[in-house]
């Protein structure tokens, strides 16, 4: 039995301000990407100005432009249909439209599900699939492989978690706080919630013998390698793990809402963070390395840190735990009938914890009032909330909503500002027009 402390905030701090030294200092391996090429690719992410309103310099995959073929293209990677009712075709990705998920349950259908791929997604066999526990953390060394079959015959867990790319709403830090951010412009539809099912990942490394030398653990998906604009190959995407994080709460899932995986996420096994950042949650996961010393790609290193004024030259530590945010059900610009009362709906969530309230105002914010909670609130899954709101008056204004969760955390006016377009906080100011 291998006993070790459960992760938790300050924990993950102190990881991953040791992992940063580490990689500074080339005390760490970088499999697959050499050394001087991912100092390059870090200088630089950390290069990216306030200037730069596109894609990075290297980190958007060649789909990503904004053109009707890039559209064509993204949309022959996703295998599910992609309605224009319910998406919004960005590159490789397609986000969820937020009006889409009114009247939807608690659990995003898989037909709603927003998609994040880095190139396609690969149509796999189950009958086929295995998966490779590696790596000098194992006890012997010796690489072992698992079936489907055999990971469901371990003791299953199920456990409901909204998975959020890490970009969810970056496109408000250039329409909202006037300071553009590089990367897909999501808006806030990039994130759904369902119930998983499947086998711990601890109870896997268990059984595949992982030493009490063990450090991290890095699964890699079985999607194409990611090529970047400049031609470098950073190889399948891949990001790593603390052994703490991984023996607690992750999940290697093989179903979704009841039902086996979709392809699009992650047919027919994917990783599980729950409450981490979207690309902790590895797709089509093929091998899991686990090491005795600290790992690096460049998902933790190019990607996925915060660079801007506000950090160090380095950029931040690796991203780990999601934010707070709230969305209504509503277009944008939508237009709704004076002297009519409307019920507004929408949703919120945090992953440090539970939605203790969320307040909504109909006029700006020249005033706030209550919203009624839908759901029993939960760390790492969202909260439904509704709201009357009788508008007397024609004209434009903006509804706001305004969550605070248990650790008595408030949504800001305004987030701090990074390069690439992280972690978007703030307030949301959503247009209407009275009519």
């Amino acid at each position: 039995m291998i006993s070790i402390e459960k992760s938790d905030g300050a924990s993950e701090e102190e990881y991953d301000r040791r992992r940063r030294a580490q990689w500074l200092s080339g005390e760490a391996r970088a499999d697959g990407v050499a050394r001087r090429d991912m100092l390059r690719l870090l200088a630089a992410a950390g290069a990216v100005g306030g200037a730069m309103s596109g894609a990075s310099a290297l980190g958007a995959p060649r789909a990503t432009a904004a053109t009707g073929t890039a559209a064509t293209a993204a949309a022959a990677g996703i295998v599910k249909p992609l309605p224009a009712d319910r998406f919004t075709i960005r590159g490789t990705n397609a986000e969820t439209k937020f009006e889409a998920l009114a009247g939807t349950p608690f659990h995003t259908p898989a037909s709603h599900f927003f998609v994040r791929n880095h190139t396609a997604t690969p149509i796999l066999d189950a009958k086929t699939w295995r998966l490779k526990i590696w790596g000098d953390g194992l006890k012997d060394g010796r690489a072992r492989e698992f079936t489907l079959a055999d990971l469901k015959r371990l003791p299953s867990t199920s456990r409901t978690a909204f998975v959020e790319c890490a970009g969810n709403g970056r496109s408000f830090f250039t329409t909202q706080q006037g300071q553009p951010a590089s990367g897909t412009a999501w808006t806030l539809g990039a994130i759904g919630n369902a119930r998983w099912r499947g086998v711990r990942l601890s109870e896997v490394l268990r059984q595949a013998g992982v030493s009490r030398h063990a450090v991290d653990v890095m699964p890699s998906g079985l999607d194409a390698d990611y090529v970047t604009d400049d031609g470098t190959n950073l190889g399948r995407v891949r990001r790593p793990l603390p052994l703490s994080k991984a023996l607690d709460d992750v999940i290697l899932a093989y179903e979704m809402n009841g039902a086996p995986l979709p392809a699009d996420h992650g047919y027919p096994v994917r990783v599980l963070v729950p409450a981490w950042v979207g690309i902790a949650s590895i797709k089509w996961v093929g091998d899991i390395e686990v090491s005795a010393e600290p790992l690096y790609s460049p998902w933790n290193t190019q990607f996925y840190r915060l660079f801007g004024e506000a950090y160090p030259p380095e950029g931040s530590a690796p991203l780990t735990r999601q934010t707070l945010k709230s969305a209504f059900e509503l277009p944008l610009n939508a237009s709704v009938e004076a002297a009519a009362t409307h019920h507004l709906t929408g949703r919120s969530w945090s992953a440090t914890g539970a939605i203790a309230r969320v307040d909504v105002s109909t006029d700006a914010g020249a005033t706030w009032h209550r919203a009624h909670l839908k759901d029993t609130p939960h760390r790492a899954t969202w909260t439904r909330w509704t709201t009357p709101w009788h508008p007397r008056n024609p004209g434009p204004t903006t509804l706001l909503a305004r969550a605070t969760d248990t650790t008595g955390r408030t949504q800001p006016e305004a987030t701090v500002h990074n390069s690439q377009g992280y972690l978007f906080d703030a307030v949301v100011r959503h247009a209407v027009r009275v009519v």
